[in-house]
């Protein structure tokens, strides 16, 4: 099939992490009340300990090291004609960062300058995970927390404190932009709940697809989503029909306990990854370090992050590392029939491995609800009403043109680029626009619950990866289980559903599975001032408005505002007004996910 687009763009520089040049400090100098990594009792035998007085049972939301290190990154954005892809299709125009992996240690301060040398799209880099705790003007979510920076070398830094460790990943807020390959990924080092030897460090996997995600975001409105053409792990990937490119290679030491880092990185796909003859164990979710749990597969959601364990005790050889599928195609699907990577032990003889394995059972899109974080976090959940004003009720509307709209309480975000929430933030200006779905959280330190729905009574519904931004939430609650094909009906129903919550330290992370007709209940403490998206992180739904913003504490917000941070606010609205009048497409979605390009640059000619 031949695409014609206009603005294509996908990943893959950064998708193949390089180690990160790592800033040094003197050993044994001291930087308030932390000692620099070289006095560390971090070790193959003590993970649990990072330094002398912090260790896996700090709180990291109340302390948190001060290292006084500083890790400088340029992350640049450029475009590239006739691009051949990982898997040897060539694409017309691809958008690639040139930047590393981003590497700090638990304390340090990021600092990332990025510059915009795309053509005609704007951008903002946010990152996910990050709380960002003071720091909510460098969250990088457009039309929120800032104006996208402007292309042909408009600039922006970001900095922020990695108030906490583990593995995440960036990416462009503005529109689709990520899934055409706006994103990289983040390593934060501290401790951990398990020993292990060896850290394999990030291992990213992303949905990959040969058409633009502009082109598949004007199909989306009115069509269901497409399978992906292939699967990327770590940036490459065999096309399952010519053979072209290769697959990714993990080297396992024998008899040693590794450390890998998985992140999905995709724009709708969600994954069930095994490691053929090997079990995984879990030691964090979404940066929560947890008591380690073993599992024969894992249901990786889209925006969600594991850090498993491996032993290299079987036999040496080599040993699929397979993707799969579950949940009757509710949560995504390739036409490669076995995407796949190799893990190969080191001594042990080349080639691919022989044995195909076993398909892992169907997690029927749902994640892991038993996990249990290191740090503990109780709340109160037997008295806890449904309320208008507690409830979020997620609504597919099929009504208009186009015809998959997508609501939360009867309504569509659609942010304003040039007006972001802070600027009404900073000048005290509360007319905030309807299509900014806006909930206003003003309780300080205290715990709210949201109840999310999902389209019960709609003609068909989907589960939905619900992300927020500026915390993790703890997951209290969800309906019962069921396969997501079977579209039962779940309304919270306080006089069965009590006793499904859990308040004694649930799961908490900040990205979870919204069942299909079903509902999620979930908590968060207002400790961190700011606006904080919660939206679905399929790119395709949050394009059609599936989103609301927590409009945390504004009062204390706009006080906190460093006078740097305005000015610099300041200075990139201006640039990008003054740049938004000669742009040449229309913005004709949210705002969140994609820039729409002209109909004669992204027909598909068979």
């Amino acid at each position: 099939m031949k695409v014609v687009v206009g603005l294509v763009a996908l990943l893959l520089s950064i998708l193949a992490p390089r180690a990160a040049a790592m800033p040094s400090s003197t050993p044994g100098q001291k930087f308030g009340d932390f000692i620099v990594r070289q006095n560390s009792c971090h070790n193959a035998s003590n993970r649990a300990c990072w330094t002398p007085g912090w260790n896996i049972n700090t709180d990291y939301e109340v302390r948190t090291p001060n290292t006084g290190v500083v890790r400088p990154y340029t992350l640049t954005l450029t475009e590239v004609d006739n691009w051949t892809g990982p898997d040897g299709v060539v694409k017309n125009k691809v958008m690639l960062v040139n930047g590393p992996t981003i590497v700090a240690n638990w304390g340090d301060t990021i600092r990332v300058t990025v510059i915009n040398n795309l053509l005609t799209n704007g951008t903002s880099i946010h990152w996910h995970g990050m709380h960002q705790k003071d720091t909510n003007l460098h969250d990088g979510a457009n039309g929120v927390t800032e104006c996208p920076i402007p292309p042909n070398g408009g600039r922006k830094v970001y900095q922020f404190r990695a108030q906490q460790y583990g593995t995440s990943w960036y990416h462009s807020h503005f529109s689709a932009q990520y899934g055409n390959g706006v994103v990289g990924t983040v390593q934060i080092n501290g401790p951990a709940s398990r020993n292990y030897d060896i850290d394999l460090g990030v291992f990213p996997l992303m949905d990959y697809y040969h058409r633009s995600a502009d082109e598949l975001v004007h199909f989306t409105m009115n069509n269901g989503p497409p399978f992906s053409d292939n699967v990327l792990f770590n940036g490459t990937a065999k096309h399952p029909m010519t053979g072209a490119g290769e697959y990714a290679n993990v080297t396992l030491t024998p008899g040693k306990r590794h450390r890998l880092r998985l992140i999905n990185t995709s724009t709708e796909n969600h994954f069930q990854v095994s490691l053929v003859n090997h079990t995984m164990t879990v030691i964090a979710a979404d940066m929560v370090p947890v008591q380690a749990q073993t599992v024969d597969s894992l249901f990786l959601a889209l925006g969600q992050r594991y850090d498993v364990t491996i032993d290299a005790v079987s036999t040496p050889g080599n040993y699929w590392f397979n993707v799969t599928y579950g949940g009757q195609a509710f949560c995504g699907g390739s036409f490669n029939p076995h995407p796949a990577a190799v893990f190969h032990y080191a001594g042990g003889p080349g080639g691919l491995p022989t044995d195909p394995g076993t398909a892992p059972e169907d997690h029927q899109c749902l994640d892991l609800n038993n996990l249990t974080p290191v740090v503990k976090r109780n709340v109160p959940v037997s008295g806890f009403v449904k309320k208008p004003s507690n409830t979020l009720d997620v609504h597919l509307d099929l009504t208009g043109t186009p015809l998959f709209v997508w609501k939360v309480n009867g309504s569509a975000i659609n942010v304003d680029w040039n007006k972001p929430i802070l600027e009404y933030v900073m000048t005290g200006n509360t007319s905030y626009p309807v299509s900014d779905n806006i909930v206003q959280v003003d309780g300080v330190n205290q715990w709210t619950y949201w109840l999310v729905e999902n389209d019960p009574d709609g003609a068909f519904s989907v589960p939905h990866p619900m992300h927020l931004h500026g915390h993790d939430f703890l997951v209290l609650g969800r309906s019962p289980d069921v396969p997501p094909g079977s579209q039962q009906r779940f309304v919270f129903d306080p006089s069965t559903d009590l006793a499904r919550l859990r308040g004694t330290n649930p799961v908490r992370r900040d990205v979870a599975m919204l069942p299909a007709k079903g509902w999620l209940l979930l908590a968060f403490r207002t400790d961190n001032p700011g606006a904080w998206l919660f939206h679905c992180h399929i790119a395709w739904h949050v394009s059609g408005g599936l989103s609301v913003n927590f409009l945390e504490r504004p009062t204390d917000l706009r006080r906190r505002i460093s006078a740097a941070d305005r000015s610099d606010f300041e200075r990139v609205c201006r640039e990008w007004r003054a740049y938004w009048p000669t742009n040449p497409y229309e913005k004709a979605d949210s705002g969140l996910r994609h820039r729409f390009v002209e109909e004669s640059e992204w027909m598909v000619e068979g």
